[in-house]
């Protein structure tokens, strides 16, 4: 009765007022409707839209542009200003304040922590550490593992490589350490906090992608030849996994365990330390494991600036082109990455496992054992391996190099030799490819940068690879990075068509994944350098060998990453495909390799950056191009062709990564594209 005896006039008024308030809100949400499907139009027509447009900018820079390299007059003489730069800090090495309060101290520091480590390992002898080997080994993963790691290390001594081992661990103890606790404070600074995560996420992500050679150069510029120089590069290169796993640890903590620990009332410290840390103690172990791989790497790498040791053995040897001699020093290397690699991975799986029970009898009795032996090296003035145990390999294997290169080089009926592949291989692939993409306009190669980091990224992508490949242009280092890339291209393409057919096999068959695992465990432990070593003697030197040098090196990866992402299909999608008669191969084709899309772009991605990183290593085999440069200038003190060739190196490194690496792009209906 109320609402009926409502005025007619104040009746008409909310019906009016609601109605126009309808009409207005029918209109925006028609106009908004209209703006998402002219969106997602665009979004669905993205790909012939980029194409339509590359192509009139084809039109128009044939018309406007012409053809030819990169223009002199846009390129920047930075010869000059680099080489100012370093008659200046040479000069003032033992003057400015920077050097005599700073960087001289962080020298000595270096210098005297390496040493002090070394000679602790000479004091213990080789039976000493032998034996301390065993019982870490022993302590964290079995018996098995503590086995594993003496023979490694006896076999370091058989080959006559004590001493070059103990100063490799010597400059991999201090880097490593260095390396934990830089990455551990940035991964902790980017763990609790937003804003420092989001300045870190992209320094850290270009880092990644950054060739080792890239990192020798300033180091040598400020710290010159040497061990200081060596280890401070290896803590800039190995800290960056450590920081982003612990980032990843601390963000990844269950909001529900930190909630309860608030509500007891605990501090943030508190939080932190009983709460936050052990929680991510797996992702802080691994970043441990990262670390100490890649330090190994590195630090094998920084033979070329003066580390010593076993790096430096394989260095002298492939630049005599010694296989033998730097066989016996790379044994050791993949030893010594397999014992470190399975003792930190055996630890990180033993995090939140029940305790083994162990007799405290046996552990007192183990440590006993491991001080006599040590006691008994000591008293006998036996420390350094003797020289009556060694067993000299590089004679034999440079016999067997001899014999291949007068048997399997060349001549080989039907199949040709290892030297005639890679012949062939030259003139047919890298040849026609370097001097295609030397030929293109510089105009049209930015274009097709462009083009390729919008199709599966944004345009911020985009913009960065192909100002990243101008920098290329403006350095002068344009010629020689394009016969880089071609390098790059013909191997990721050989990496991609075997890595690929590989995984799709090894995730089709348990068997062959099984088969497979173990040699990609070994492969992927090995560092860079190494693989130089059997190229070398199957191929020779030249751009060939650096080619397939990388190939080896990124296969694993590849391999890993497909085999995952087609085990990770859905199921149902496989019996809904069966179910309605599909072969095989037709589930192969058009359910699993779509629906793995994500992991092959992936695989795609880190096949491109892991390439890079040894192609550029083989200018010490003639792979030539950028990495002849940069070993060039580090050799002979060059260091204006050598900085040039290292941030070429960096640009290429940056360019590829963009081009290769999906963005997730906004969909206007919300989701992510």
């Amino acid at each position: 009765m109320t609402v009926t005896a409502t005025p007619a006039r104040t009746g008409r008024t909310t019906a009016d007022t609601t109605g126009t308030a309808g009409k207005r809100d029918t209109g925006t949400t028609g106009t908004t409707r209209t703006r998402r499907d002219a969106l997602r139009a665009l979004t669905r027509h993205r790909g012939r839209l980029i194409g339509a447009g590359t192509a009139l900018a084809l039109v128009l820079g044939v018309l406007f542009l012409g053809a030819g390299g990169w223009p002199a007059s846009l390129a920047v003489d930075v010869s000059g200003p680099l080489e100012r730069t370093s008659d200046w800090i040479i000069d003032h090495r033992d003057s400015h304040p920077l050097f005599l309060y700073f960087l001289g101290h962080v020298s000595n520091l270096v210098v005297v922590s390496v040493r002090a480590v070394y000679l602790v390992l000479l004091a213990v002898g080789w039976a000493g550490v032998t034996a301390a080997a065993g019982f870490l080994a022993w302590r964290v993963a079995g018996l098995r593992l503590a086995l594993t790691s003496v023979a490694a290390f006896a076999v370091c001594g058989l080959l006559g490589m004590w001493v070059p081992t103990m100063q490799t661990l010597a400059l991999m103890v201090v880097a490593v350490a260095a390396s934990v606790l830089l990455g551990g404070l940035l991964g902790l600074a980017a763990g609790l906090s937003d804003r420092m995560h989001r300045i870190l996420r992209p320094v850290l992500d270009t880092m990644q992608v950054l060739p080792a050679f890239a990192y020798l150069l300033p180091v040598v510029l400020v710290f010159g030849i040497g061990v200081p120089a060596a280890v401070l590069a290896t803590v800039v290169y190995a800290a960056p996994p450590m920081a982003r796993l612990t980032a990843l640890g601390l963000r990844g903590a269950d909001p529900g365990v930190l909630e309860a620990a608030a509500s007891l009332g605990a501090t943030r410290r508190q939080r932190l330390l009983t709460a936050r840390l052990p929680l991510a103690r797996k992702e802080l172990l691994l970043g441990v494991n990262q670390s100490i791989m890649m330090a190994l790497g590195m630090a094998v790498i920084a033979s070329v600036i003066g580390a010593g040791g076993l790096g430096d053995r394989v260095y002298q040897a492939l630049a005599s082109v010694d296989v033998g001699a730097a066989l016996a020093a790379g044994v050791p290397i993949v030893l010594l990455a397999v014992v470190l690699d399975r003792v930190t991975a055996a630890a990180g799986r033993r995090i939140g496992a029940a305790p083994a029970r162990r007799a405290s009898l046996a552990r007192a009795a183990a440590l006993v054992g491991l001080a006599a032996v040590a006691l008994a090296g000591r008293l006998t003035d036996r420390l350094t391996w003797p020289a009556a145990w060694t067993v000299d390999i590089a004679g034999p294997v440079n016999g067997a190099v001899d014999w291949m290169t007068g048997h399997l080089y060349s001549g080989v009926p039907l199949v040709g030799g290892t030297a005639d592949w890679a012949g062939r291989f030259t003139t047919w692939v890298l040849n026609p490819l370097r001097d295609g993409l030397q030929a293109l306009p510089w105009w049209a190669v930015l274009l097709a940068v462009g083009a390729l980091a919008l199709l599966i990224g944004t345009w911020r992508t985009a913009t960065t690879a192909v100002l990243a490949m101008a920098a290329i242009g403006v350095l002068g280092a344009w010629d020689p990075a394009l016969d880089t890339l071609s390098q790059v291209l013909a191997a990721v393409a050989v990496t991609l068509l075997i890595g690929v057919a590989l995984g799709v096999a090894a995730a089709r068959s348990a068997r062959l994944g099984r088969a497979l695992r173990p040699v990609l465990d070994v492969f992927q432990t090995m560092p860079q350098f190494v693989y130089l070593i059997p190229v070398v003697a199957l191929f020779g030197v030249g751009r060939a060998p650096a080619v397939a040098a990388a190939v080896v090196y990124a296969l694993p990866a590849v391999v890993r990453i497909t085999a995952q992402g087609v085990r990770a299909v859905d199921p149902a999608a496989l019996e809904s495909s069966r179910s309605l008669g599909a072969t095989g191969r037709q589930q192969l084709l058009q359910v699993q390799l779509p629906l793995a899309r994500p992991a092959l772009l992936l695989a795609v991605n880190q096949g491109v950056v892991l390439v890079l990183a040894v192609v550029v290593i083989g200018g010490l085999v003639g792979g030539g191009a950028l990495g002849y440069d940069a070993v060039f200038g580090l050799a002979q003190g060059d260091l204006a062709t050598g900085l040039v060739a290292g941030a070429a190196i960096v640009c290429l490194g940056l360019m590829l990564d963009r081009v290769t690496q999906p963005t997730r792009r906004h969909d206007p209906a919300g989701k992510g594209a």
